[in-house]
């Protein structure tokens, strides 16, 4: 180095009166001079250089949005909000991915039959999967950001609904992906949607009675069973297998879809009026 900044020109740049392209200067040469380093050390206050490094630190040590949150991000929700989203344990990719292995199944599993019954494994398993993910969406001792949530300046039954929401619209994503996968048989590719619904819808309002896990593995077994106790009587009545020919549970038939609908309909209005046991959580 043959040459070093001028004291006055240090001085400026240290009392920050100095402007960008001077500055961008000085600071590009003192990366190679220590003399100058040296000399400026001492003249920037502590107050300034307390508040530089605090702002680094800020930067550094701020955890990085999971991709998750990323894409809520992107999709525009607010930060907080997003912050609260991604923390849903329904919605980390290691769930996702459980999803995506349980719908791969029954896609294979519906290759092996004929007819529309062939479809019975994946309308079977479709509608239990937000189901499932609705009911760990708010759940103390599952969702690690559990008293985070509760501690948030949002209502809890507000934050409830968007969890839920998320849930399902990232279920509805890997399940409309999956049914590309199944065979052609027409309307039933969809017949797990409204099931999907009414199940969540009446997972999220018994949980205003009850511990939500319990509630959703109540509703879980009554649809299982419901399900696949239909099919039974059908199949012994008309002397088939299970699973074969056609689709018998009245679930997957316009009056059950209609049926689901109400359900879900009747769900949304018992959630709204006990919305309030939702919010006792916060002193429970």
């Amino acid at each position: 180095m043959t040459w070093h900044a001028d004291a006055r020109l240090l001085d400026r740049y240290a009392r920050g009166d100095i402007d960008q392209a001077g500055a961008s200067s000085v600071e590009a040469h003192l990366l190679g001079c220590a003399a100058c380093r040296l000399a400026v050390a001492g003249q920037v206050p502590s107050e300034r250089l307390a508040t530089t490094w605090q702002a680094v630190e800020r930067v550094l040590d701020a955890p990085r949005p999971a991709p998750v949150e990323r894409l809520l991000l992107r999709l525009g929700i607010s930060e907080h909000l997003a912050r609260l989203l991604a923390s849903t344990p329904a919605l980390r990719l290691s769930w996702l991915g459980a999803m995506s292995m349980a719908l791969g199944f029954a896609v294979l599993a519906s290759h092996a039959g004929h007819g529309e019954g062939r479809m019975l494994m994946f309308l079977l398993v479709a509608p239990l999967l937000p189901l499932a993910g609705v009911a760990v969406a708010f759940a103390p001792g599952i969702d690690p950001a559990y008293e985070i949530a509760l501690a948030a300046p949002m209502a809890s039954f507000r934050l409830l609904l968007a969890r839920s929401a998320a849930v399902l619209a990232a279920t509805a994503v890997i399940a409309g992906v999956a049914a590309l996968a199944l065979p052609d048989v027409g309307w039933p590719l969809a017949a797990w949607v409204l099931p999907a619904l009414g199940l969540s819808a009446t997972g999220l309002a018994l949980s205003s009675f009850a511990p939500p896990l319990p509630s959703a593995s109540a509703v879980a077994a009554l649809w299982v069973l419901g399900v696949l106790g239909s099919e039974l009587v059908a199949a012994r009545r008309l002397g088939a297998v299970l699973g074969s020919g056609q689709l018998h549970s009245v679930a997957f038939h316009p009056i059950g879809q209609l049926g689901f609908a109400v359900l879900a309909v009747a769900a949304a209005l018992v959630m709204a009026r006990r919305r309030d046991a939702y919010e006792l959580r916060r002193t429970s």
